[in-house]
């Protein structure tokens, strides 16, 4: 079809600041394009369309949310009430989104310093706790104790911060975990740009953290994130906790449903 790709018309309109944000707004749902609400960030439209940008902001400090907020309706989880373990906070949109669900306190952590979200730092439900490795925190360190961990982190293996969280948390110790191939499958098989693109990669890699991650939790849900990472990386979301083993979905079907709408976003 003839055209541009949707999140760069938003962009040269001056309707978004970076085609990431521009995607945030047409995955949540904003975007209207001759009065029609677009579905896909990577769809042709003529240069001359009309588009309308009916959301104001997007809904949380940073597009990590629009991935936790997919993780809470596949896996169906509920934060109301619980304490918080936010680990690789970053801006914070992890942290916003579970607060936006009634999570009654967050421990922000990051190795990093100033990047979260003024609003979070003003948030008295917010604890944080920046320049600060995960893996240097020792059980009973938090007060309360987190129940439910999120986990988004680069430049390491899931493989080796689940266990650490595991070891933080207190009660059925839920995980929420993306995965990220880039940071898993080793510097000689990524390519051009930092990216993964192959499917049988992505299986490999969901393979093997499931099986790793399972020697200290029990992996209940695995799904792709509705955005790719800022490289344009298909990135998948993992959900784990104590209890009885549950069939997990097929991890090719996965893949192959990721690829199949992520992959139509590209350009």
């Amino acid at each position: 079809m003839a055209g541009k790709r949707l999140d760069v018309l938003l962009v040269e309109r001056g309707l978004a600041p970076t085609r990431e944000r521009a995607q945030a707004h047409v995955l949540a749902g904003e975007v209207l394009v001759n009065g029609r609400p677009a579905e896909k960030p990577g769809t042709r439209v003529p240069a001359g369309a009309e588009l309308t940008l009916t959301g104001s902001e997007l809904p949380y400090v940073s597009r990590g949310g629009l991935k936790l907020e997919k993780a809470i309706r596949s896996f169906q989880l509920d934060f109301a009430g619980k304490v918080v373990l936010d680990v690789g906070a970053s801006t914070g949109g992890f942290s916003d989104c579970a607060l936006q669900n009634g999570a009654a306190r967050v421990y922000a952590v990051d190795v990093g310093y100033g990047q979260l979200a003024w609003k979070l730092r003003q948030d008295p439900r917010v604890v944080v706790l920046e320049r600060t490795n995960i893996r240097h925190l020792a059980p009973g360190t938090l007060t309360p104790p987190p129940e439910i961990a999120c986990i988004d982190v680069s430049f390491i293996s899931l493989t080796k911060v689940v266990p650490v969280v595991a070891g933080l948390l207190t009660g059925q110790k839920e995980i929420v975990a993306l995965v990220k191939p880039q940071f898993e499958v080793g510097k000689g098989r990524v390519g051009k740009g930092g990216i993964v693109r192959s499917p049988a990669l992505h299986q490999e890699v969901l393979a093997e953290i499931v099986a790793e991650i399972g020697k200290y939790v029990t992996c209940a849900g695995v799904d792709y994130s509705p955005i790719k990472g800022t490289k344009g990386n298909i990135e998948y979301l993992l959900y784990a906790r104590e209890g009885p083993t549950v069939p997990l979905p097929s991890l090719a079907a996965v893949v192959a449903a990721a690829h199949a709408e992520l992959d139509a976003a590209r350009g």
